[in-house]
């Protein structure tokens, strides 16, 4: 029992005091994103990791609960519903479990790519219909509301930002916990035997499409859950909000985190938050960088990030991590920083080349202002590169020796 309670209180004093470490607006925003992003991606892996059902329109029930929860604070707004909006969230996740319950009948009937096929229209077509009713959803501006309404409670009104981390952070936790309570339920365990051997399952009594079934309308409750508090959170939904663009992210990042681990869903939000919302407002070349992350993962540590740190923490708690084996990750580290440096500066260069005339202002990189239509630049990046390719081959020929 002990074993289990101390990593959840550490995750719960984590987000208590995440704020208190990175007190600025911008990274109260920021970490309220990761807060959405990861119950998306737990949410996700419920699917992927849980049931090995490859959705490419896991977006579609997050977006259409961040609708039904914008219409609510609308509804709380006009005074026409009297509301708590702490409980706005909820009404998000019955939206999405509602969705589920409608649309997982259809997509659950298969297995296997065919799945994945249907999920793929399946986006395709909710993305269509959100831009055909702009009356419900607002056409291509989508609807805007307001979370600070009524008297504060308790001096809440969620307003200030902080407010609204807090009510991201306990969402989080509450479903985080549900989610592992679930995955030992007799439903989580059939789920598991359902994506290992459904043959096996459905000759010991159980129907893999009704396992399935119930598992997708779990997992669209929680993404209904993050759809709502991104509602709060930004106080506008859109139709990217059910595209396929969003539930590509959402499976990439999943996967970068380790859908085989319960915590790899969280490492993925974190990190891809950090890509797409931190990296993005220094480079414009964001996009690339996340693409050759994800590539760099697949070749290295399909498990993802998570595999990564349960492998490291072994070797600590076996003693295993000498002088020897630091002498060796510090020479691949040294070797492969230069490869890095100049992969970054030859995209950077790249970029900024092909804006042309369109370019605000010159190539900055690490205080240097560069000329990108100079040879010497290129040629930097150039021996960098090769340079750090060579070192690492070297490395790898003498066995990681020191």
């Amino acid at each position: 029992m002990k074993r289990l309670l101390l990593p959840w209180l550490g995750f719960a004093l984590v987000l208590l005091a995440a704020p208190l470490v990175f007190p600025q607006s911008a990274a109260l925003s920021l970490l309220s994103q990761m807060g959405t992003m990861v119950l998306l991606c737990l949410s996700y892996n419920m699917l992927l990791g849980e049931g090995g059902m490859l959705s490419f329109g896991h977006a579609v029930y997050s977006g259409l609960g961040a609708f039904g929860a914008i219409h609510l604070m609308n509804r709380m707004a006009e005074g026409a519903l009297a509301f708590p909006m702490t409980l706005v969230p909820l009404a998000g996740g019955l939206t999405g479990a509602l969705c589920g319950v409608l649309l997982g009948y259809l997509t659950t009937r298969r297995a296997g790519t065919t799945f994945a096929m249907i999920t793929l229209g399946l986006v395709e077509l909710v993305s269509a219909c959100v831009l055909m009713f702009p009356e419900v959803f607002g056409g291509e501006g989508g609807i805007s509301g307001n979370r600070v309404i009524g008297e504060p409670v308790l001096g809440i009104s969620y307003g200030p930002q902080i407010q609204v981390y807090y009510l991201i952070a306990g969402w989080l936790l509450v479903c985080a916990i549900a989610i592992w309570a679930l995955r030992a339920t007799p439903l989580g365990r059939i789920l598991n035997a359902v994506r290992d051997n459904p043959e096996r399952a459905a000759f010991i009594g159980y129907d893999p499409q009704r396992v399935r079934y119930l598992a997708l309308i779990f997992s669209a409750f929680f993404a209904g859950v993050s759809g709502g508090l991104s509602a709060i959170n930004f106080e506008i939904v859109s139709a990217e909000y059910v595209g396929a663009l969003r539930s590509g992210a959402i499976l990439l990042f999943t996967f970068i985190g380790g859908s085989a681990y319960f915590y790899g869903p969280i490492v993925g939000g974190v990190v891809g938050v950090l890509f797409s919302s931190w990296l993005s407002a220094y480079t414009q070349a964001w996009q690339f960088y996340l693409g050759a992350f994800f590539i760099l993962i697949v070749m290295t540590a399909p498990g993802g990030l998570a595999s990564l740190i349960d492998q490291s923490w072994r070797i600590l708690r076996s003693g295993a991590f000498d002088t020897r084996m630091a002498v060796r990750a510090t020479a691949w580290l040294a070797a492969a920083l230069p490869v890095l440096a100049g992969l970054v500066l030859a995209t950077e260069m790249a970029y900024q080349a092909s804006l042309g005339s369109l370019a605000e202002a010159p190539l900055r990189w690490w205080g240097w202002t560069v000329d990108v239509h100079a040879p010497l630049p290129w040629m930097i990046a150039l021996l960098l590169m090769s340079g750090g390719v060579a070192a690492l081959c070297c490395w790898r020929r003498q066995g990681g020796r020191s």
